[in-house]
Parts: structure tokens; sequence; C-alpha cells
């Protein structure tokens, strides 16, 4: 037997990833989430905030949005710091405003609602307004505002029947929704599209990207890539 003793493995254990931090999506909306998948990101949690969305006398489209985005993220943060595993994430809010100057429009629930958006918006602008707002421990709260003009084509009494039967605008800010038949009523965009469709993904990234959310994580995995 060798009287050497044995020679004691140096070799360290690989590091553990770190954990990544939980996000909470403070909405119920498919066009939200899809959006965020689109630039690889999934949410952890969907914690829709149940809120007043009336706007205050003499409140601007802007500051509506703005009120709306915050008060979603409040409300989800507190529903959200009440389970443990949550308490270190990220709550994602957003509310999309749709005016024409200071009036602004309804989410359409009821076909003469949208009928009267569609009616107002043929053959003009409107500006389409998200707010983004990201809570963070510590009280850290993040926000942006995003505008985008649109402008509609003139539409027939044909365009708009056909619309109103469709039933795309049920619950769409303004009676429509731009990805979907919409589109067609588009005559001219300037500024963020997906803003429109209800969720800035530029300035949704930046924000995350700025409280050390990893946005880029799951692009190195070449299972998303579609052909």
């Amino acid at each position: 037997m060798s009287d050497t003793a044995p020679t004691a493995d140096t070799t360290a254990a690989p590091a553990s990833k770190p954990a990544r931090m939980p996000l909470i999506l403070a909405s119920a909306s498919p066009r939200r989430l899809a959006l965020l998948q689109q630039i690889g990101i999934d949410p952890d949690t969907l914690l829709p905030a149940d809120i007043d969305e009336d706007p205050r006398r003499g409140e601007t489209p802007r500051a509506l949005a703005q009120r709306l985005a915050r008060t979603k993220a409040e409300v989800a943060r507190r529903a959200a710091d009440r389970v443990a595993d949550n308490l270190d994430g990220l709550v994602l809010a957003a509310d999309t405003v749709v005016a024409v100057g200071r009036r602004v429009l309804p989410k359409a629930e009821t076909r003469d609602q949208a009928e009267a958006c569609l009616q107002l918006l043929s053959g003009r602008g409107h500006r389409v307004y998200t707010a983004v707002c990201v809570s963070a421990p510590k009280d850290v709260v993040r926000q942006r505002l995003v505008e985008t003009r649109v402008r509609f084509k003139r539409l027939s009494r044909a365009e708009i029947a056909a619309y109103l039967a469709s039933g795309e605008w049920r619950g769409k800010a303004g009676g429509y929704a731009i990805q979907g038949l919409a589109g067609a009523f588009v005559a001219k965009l300037v500024g963020s599209y997906t803003n429109v469709v209800g969720l800035p993904v530029h300035e949704t990234a930046n924000l995350l990207a700025g409280l050390k959310y990893p946005v880029l994580e799951s692009w190195h995995d070449p299972a998303r890539i579609r052909p």
C-alpha cells in the first residue's frame, strides 16, 4: 500500500445560476400577454387588477392612462406580496386610452358604443396612449407613457356594419382592434404600432431591463426560433 495520501479534489463545483426574479402581469389581456411572449418574456403569474376605470372630471387622456396603470400596479403589488415567492418580483401593469382631442373613447361593451366610436373616428385622426408601470420591491416604481397618432380612412356604412357584425370591437378601447380586421381602416400611423395593440414592447422591455429583469435570457434558446 502506498504511503502517499490521497489527493483532495480541488475542482470547484459549477456555480448555480441565480434564480430569475418573478414577473407578475397585472392584466387579463391576451394581447398584452402575446406581446410579451413575442419578445421572449413569459410572466410567472397573471394577476389582473379590477379597478374603476372611469375618468375623473377634467382628467386628460394622458393623465387617465398614467393614473390607471399606476393604480393597477399598486393593487396587484399588494395582492402579489401576500405570496412569499412574489416578494422579490416585478409587477407589470398597463392601461390604454383612445382619445379624440380631450374626449376619451370607451372600451366598447355594446354595439351602439362601438358604432358611435367608429363614426367618430371615420376620416379623422385620434391618439392612443398607453401607460406602462412597473412596481419593484422596496417601493420602487418606474412608469412610461407612449403616444401613437392614428388616422382612419373615411368609413362607409357597409364597412362599419361589417365590422360591427364581426364582434371584434367587444371590450376594445375606441371600439376597434388594430391587429385584426380594423387594420384595413388605418390610413396613417405615427409612432408605436404595439402601443395601439395594447403594450409598447420597446418601452416595456427597457423598463424591465432597467430594473435588472433578464429580458434577453430566453433569446439564447434555439427552440424559440420559428421557421
